[in-house]
């Protein structure tokens, strides 16, 4: 996440929202990114989304990640690295959405609104991430988030990155044999 915010064409949708909050709010980036995550885990109760340890250790690891990896990342003075910064960020983005929702231990906040409102709904993973990111996006750019070109480029990128890479990611459940009796001797 960091990486994109340095690529400085444009910050994630999400970031959009929480730099946005970080301006009326007075406190840093990464704590804001676990306050919004603490408040999307609300909207977990109606989707009858699980908290798992992924969860706790998304909002965790990526909001101390996050203000470290801040603190030692350059900006890029120039275009192409710009653009190589901002790919490579949104495609990892995508990468590892996959392969922690699909280690089936809890999604991450946001994640868990994206796999909730897609079972709830039956709309793919990839039109209800890019609608969540299109409506945060929104709200984000009326709170005053920077907003560029790489917005857009992520908006609309990572929900496809998303569901081409989670088949590949996702651990399969071992499948339970059915009991054929109550008092079949194997069971």
């Amino acid at each position: 996440m960091a990486i994109m915010v340095r690529s400085t064409i444009g910050l994630p949708p999400w970031d959009v929202l929480h730099d946005g909050l970080t301006q009326r709010l007075g406190l840093s980036f990464g704590q804001v990114i676990a306050l919004t995550g603490g408040a999307v885990l609300l909207a977990w109760i109606p989707l009858k989304q699980r908290l798992g340890i992924g969860t706790v250790a998304n909002v965790v690891v990526i909001a101390l990640g996050v203000d470290v990896a801040l603190a030692v990342l350059p900006t890029p003075e120039n275009l192409p690295v710009q653009v190589a910064f901002l790919v490579s960020g949104v495609v990892l983005n995508g990468l590892a959405t996959a392969v922690y929702v699909g280690a089936r231990l809890g999604a991450g906040p946001r994640d868990g609104l994206m796999t909730g409102l897609a079972a709830r709904t039956g709309w793919s993973v990839r039109l209800v991430r890019s609608g969540i990111e299109l409506t945060v996006l929104a709200i984000g750019w009326l709170l005053g988030g920077t907003f560029g070109a790489g917005t857009v480029f992520y908006a609309l990128a990572i929900g496809p990155l998303t569901q081409f890479f989670l088949p590949m990611s996702t651990v399969r459940a071992e499948q339970e044999q059915p009991r054929t009796s109550a008092v079949d001797p194997q069971v």
